[in-house]
């Protein structure tokens, strides 16, 4: 049990001044006018009353702050703040006709929310088109018979029913490269911008470096981590090659394409996750295509694809084919040209902290918190000093004859040791630098100016839509920015309190995933990602069914759900980027004989139809809104926040209010009747007529059953007064046939006049 902290003082301001005038007639029985409230006499005490409450209160606080530092000594982590990442390209649509290099650094912005790239680039003058042969599913005789016409002296054999025709298609919204695309590949087409000569083009891209930018698709986020260490995945390669033009021989036979491999450089798996692809081009009299094509052959075979599209045709410089080998899982959401990524940060620069005072173990606070590790550079005087992950490692500011004797000996055998005097140590979440004591890490002079640039993080804001990014104060004329798809892993820091709650998990299992609270804890913990629920559930296994919690030793499933989803705001799912950053840092946390699954949760859907009577005197619409937004927080997935009064009329029961704080729970099935039960307890309501209940088909149920990791997701739901709206019509289906002998129903026909008047 943990110790109690007793306050210094629990009096308030009316108990100070209650005292203050019960000792006036035993001290100074004179003053017999301090009932008087106008009296000055008692209004000086009041003043001192307030002025006291205060200093109590301050002092009350004093074993907090000595226990909040006591933690800090601990070591006790907390989830820090981490910035927003995202991938944007840059287009020189106006500028001059040629190739900008650009540093990295470059600063950009969504609205007052700045990014800097992570490295330079080549901006090519060039028109990037993506594209990909999709494939025509089940064309029919009549085309097959009217393309056999079409191309009857060039294909043999002649089309059949299993030949694969292809209609050229923009990368849109993503593809499935395997399963939608005849050759299973991307073609990204560079054309020359409209009004530019194409051989100057040729000149200015040639010999250059393509920043390809791909983006693949995430979707719904999934990982095992087996027994003994992470699973390895086969190696996903993506070939990328440019065609070799030039004139095609005479002979049928030999009007092949031919294709070149391009230098290509990327630093992670563009299939599992965002990068950018560095493209090396060939010299400008490489970048041709072929002077001798047939108009039959544009398109056919392993050519790059027909354009319907002639003036674009036209200005073709050069296509890249894109690649992935079959083994690989290759589904493109975005792909482009002039691409890079860019981390979300803003700079500081020579920020004037206090300055030094001679003392040992100084510490300064930085203004802007959370700090980008790695990016603080602080001098003292007009000397630079360096970053330290341990001040206790540091050297000595001056060392001892017998230290000074050692390092002369091992100065003389080798320089093996690097002395750090000048050193600092930084907290990033707080913002604190800490010096040394002057035997570990030299002291801030006394009066020495202490300056500071780096930067820093917006956690969540830094999370914007697509397109949203659209200036930047330094770019070059001519050069517009955007961010094709929305930025990522964002996230705020832990705040004080849920730093507190953690103290006790983290003594007992100090960063080691054992028991099922362990898991819960330190996956909260994860930095990047806003984690909305974890549910942990021991000894099962999803890949076995049938299968129960219990079943699977060895086995930890965890269902994570994300507290933010812009695409499903009422049914979130982690995708893989969010799966994958909880996966690396749980991975070196397990028990090594553990099998850890993580997954999001298995949306059921649900559909309600209510009817309620109103009290009178209730605004119908108001009442009918509160009813819907009861059912919809009663079942969603996520907790929510406190309610201020919770037992009253407004807010939930207390038994439906601690279901509320953890989300619908695993295995609980859907019930009309407990649903009815919910919506009448919203205020204005007088009674519950009916309330209807379907399932993901729209029949109607009594019950929905949940297992395994499902969850319901409500995808309709109508509050009627009196009677409810049928499912077939909350669903939009048509309306079931009348009964034999039932009256028809009235269909209005307009008639249309014979003359006009």
């Amino acid at each position: 049990m943990s110790p109690q902290i007793p306050p210094v003082d629990e009096r308030t301001y009316e108990d100070l001044v209650k005292e203050a005038l019960a000792r006036i007639p035993v001290h100074t029985p004179e003053y017999t006018n301090f009932r008087n409230e106008s009296d000055p006499g008692r209004t000086l005490i009041e003043v001192f009353a307030f002025f006291t409450e205060n200093l109590l209160y301050r002092s009350n606080q004093i074993p907090e702050r000595n226990r909040r530092k006591f933690l800090s000594l601990l070591g006790v982590p907390v989830r820090p703040a981490s910035s927003a990442r995202g991938i944007i390209t840059l287009s020189n649509e106006r500028g001059p006709l040629q190739t900008l290099t650009l540093a990295g650094g470059l600063e950009v912005r969504a609205g007052q929310v700045p990014y800097h790239t992570d490295q330079g680039l080549d901006v090519l003058p060039v028109d990037g088109r993506v594209f990909y042969k999709r494939i025509v599913k089940n064309p029919g005789q009549q085309t097959l018979d009217y393309y056999n016409q079409l191309y009857a002296s060039y294909l043999m054999p002649p089309l059949s029913t299993t030949s694969l025709l292809y209609e050229t298609t923009p990368l849109g919204s993503g593809v499935n490269a395997a399963a939608e695309a005849v050759d299973g590949s991307l073609w990204v087409a560079l054309a020359a911008r409209k009004g530019d000569d194409i051989e100057e083009a040729r000149r200015q891209i040639g010999g250059k470096v393509l920043s390809l930018g791909v983006v693949p698709s995430l979707g719904d986020g999934g990982r095992r981590l087996s027994p003994g260490g992470r699973t390895t995945t086969a190696e996903q390669t993506i070939k990328y090659d440019m065609p070799v033009g030039g004139t095609l021989p005479a002979a049928e036979a030999d009007r092949q394409p031919r294709y070149r491999p391009l230098d290509a450089a990327q630093s992670v798996d563009v299939l599992s996750v965002p990068g950018v692809v560095q493209i090396t081009l060939p010299p400008a009299p490489e970048l041709r295509l072929w002077d001798n094509l047939d108009p039959l052959e544009a398109g056919v075979k392993e050519f790059p694809p027909a354009l319907e599209d002639t003036d674009l045709n036209s200005r073709i410089l050069t296509w890249i084919r894109i690649k992935p080998s079959s083994s690989a899982r290759a589904q493109f959401r975005w792909v482009g040209t002039n691409a890079v990524m860019i981390t979300q940060r803003a700079h500081v620069a020579n920020e004037l902290l206090p300055s030094g005072t001679g003392a040992p173990d100084q510490t300064v606070v930085l203004s802007r918190t959370p700090v980008i590790p790695g990016t603080v550079r602080l001098t003292i005087g007009t000397k630079a000093w360096e970053e330290i992950d341990d001040i206790m490692s540091a050297d000595p500011e001056v060392t001892l004859s017998s230290q000074r004797q050692s390092y002369d000996v091992e100065a003389a055998t080798a320089d093996r040791k690097e002395v750090r005097v000048n050193v600092f140590q930084l907290d990033p979440v707080s913002g604190t630098v800490r010096f040394g004591d002057g035997t570990r890490g030299a002291r801030p002079a006394g009066g020495a100016a202490i300056r500071a640039s780096y930067d820093y993080g917006l956690g969540i804001r830094g999370n914007v839509n697509e397109n949203a990014i659209n200036s930047g104060p330094t770019l070059p004329a001519g050069i517009m920015v955007s961010n094709p798809v929305r930025t990522w892993g964002g996230a705020e820091a832990a705040t004080a309190s849920e730093g507190e709650k953690q103290i006790s998990g983290y003594l007992q299992h100090r960063d080691r995933l054992v028991t099922a609270g362990d898991f819960d804890a330190v996956v909260r913990r994860t930095p990047g990602v806003d984690i909305g629920r974890v549910e942990v559930i021991p000894a099962f296994n999803p890949d076995l069914s049938p299968n129960e919690p219990g079943d699977a030793p060895g086995a930890v499933t965890l269902m994570i759900i994300p507290k933010y989803d812009p695409a499903r705001p009422d049914a979130p799912l982690p995708n893989k980027i969010f799966i994958d950053t909880v996966c690396e840092y749980i991975d070196p946390k397990r028990l090594v004989t553990t099998e850890v699954f993580l997954l999001g949760p298995s949306y059921k859907s649900v559909w309600i139809s209510a009817g309620i009577s109103v009290v009178t005197g209730h605004s119908i619409a108001e009442v009918r809104e509160a009813v819907k937004r009861r059912l919809l927080r009663f079942l969603s997935p996520l907790p929510y926040a406190e309610p201020e009064n919770p037992g009253t009329p407004e807010c939930p029961v207390a038994a439906t209010y601690a279901h509320m704080q953890t989300g619908w729970p695993l295995y609980k099935s859907v019930a009309a009747l407990e649903l009815a039960t919910e919506a009448g307890r919203a205020a204005g309501v007088a009674s519950i007529k009916k309330l209807l209940l379907g399932d993901e088909k729209g029949n109607n149920k009594d019950l929905v059953e949940m297992q395994g990791l499902e969850l319901p997701r409500v995808i309709g739901i109508s509050v009627a007064i009196g009677e409810p709206l049928d499912l077939d019509q909350l669903r939009g289906q048509a309306a079931p046939a009348p009964e034999p002998g039932a009256p028809s129903a009235v269909v209005p026909v307009p008639v249309v006049p014979e003359e006009c008047r």
